[in-house]
């Protein structure tokens, strides 16, 4: 992979800019397209000199897409929303970055989708994931396709997001406390789709589900949460009812589509290819997630270290 230009789609985000360092850590080149490369400046400190560059980009505009992906080696999709326009953003936007990398000639395409993509699926997020999925097989099928589960990571808006509500509230409401998941670090996430992008030969046209080595229900989940910042509250199961009131008011904590995704388990599919088959050993949440979620405590650092 060293001295191979890769452009990253969204590679100032959460997941892009660990994407971007495990590329960069390659060796390779890597071009940050992004709608606006000023949000994505923390990236350029990881590499050398000249090996990090930035363009504006917006894959719902063709054009844009193919000056992004110009002379690029290997590209990488990593754009996604959790509201707004799902088809816009996972399928025809998908599907212009597939064209782009397979009229650019890049020997290599990864495309980040998610579990639960599925074109049957209850919500329009789900079926604009397989949309997206379909439209990229077709336009360069020797991708690769990664669905990650939950992911984690210092600055996710999944533990954090839950964490900050257990500081403050008394009692912890919890929506589809029996829904499953299997929450996946970060920094895995980034390797696997490095070394996806690094070897197409191994593992191009294959699907791989990724998640973490433990799989726990949203109620479990909240009161890990809990036990790691220290805040022994009482755990309330919110009813389906209540929820879907909840989910239909403006600016709420959760929107319906979202409710209809928690009616999925959000696991590895049992015989799935996933993060061991992309030579990556899946870190547990108990052995990193401290180092963040500290500053949720009472007292922060100064509380003690929670058991995990």
């Amino acid at each position: 992979m060293k001295d191979s230009l890769v452009t990253v789609f969204g590679g100032g985000g959460f997941v892009g800019r660990q994407v971007a360092q495990a590329l960069l850590e390659r060796g390779a080149r890597v071009r940050i397209a992004q709608r606006d490369p000023s949000t994505a400046v923390r990236v350029k400190p990881l590499g050398g000199l000249g090996q990090v560059q930035f363009i504006a980009a917006d894959i719902g505009k063709p054009q844009s897409v193919a000056r992004a992906v110009a002379d690029a080696d290997i590209v990488i999709n990593l754009v996604g929303i959790l509201s707004g326009d799902f088809d816009a953003v996972h399928h025809r936007g998908a599907a212009n970055v597939a064209k782009a990398a397979a009229d650019a000639g890049a020997r290599a395409l990864v495309h980040m989708s998610a579990i639960g993509a599925d074109a049957e699926s209850p919500s329009a997020y789900g079926q604009s994931k397989a949309a997206g999925e379909a439209a990229v097989k077709a336009a360069f099928p020797t991708a690769t396709i990664i669905r990650p589960s939950i992911i984690f990571g210092p600055e996710d808006q999944f533990l954090n997001r839950f964490a900050d509500l257990i500081s403050m509230a008394p009692v912890i409401p919890v929506i589809s406390g029996a829904t499953l998941f299997q929450p996946v670090y970060v920094a895995d996430v980034a390797e696997a789709i490095a070394n996806a992008a690094e070897h197409p030969g191994q593992y191009g046209g294959q699907t791989f589900e990724l998640g973490g080595p433990q799989r726990l229900s949203m109620k479990q989940i909240n009161g890990w949460i809990a036990k790691a910042i220290g805040r022994d509250k009482p755990l309330i199961d919110v009813p389906h009812g209540i929820a879907s009131i909840i989910a239909m008011l403006p600016g709420g904590p959760i929107s319906k589509d979202q409710l209809a995704m928690l009616g999925r388990d959000n696991v590895v599919a049992d015989g799935a290819h996933g993060l061991d088959a992309l030579g990556v050993a899946a870190t547990p949440m108990g052995a990193v997630a401290d180092k963040w979620m500290v500053r949720y405590r009472k007292h922060g650092r100064f509380a003690g270290r929670a058991s995990a």
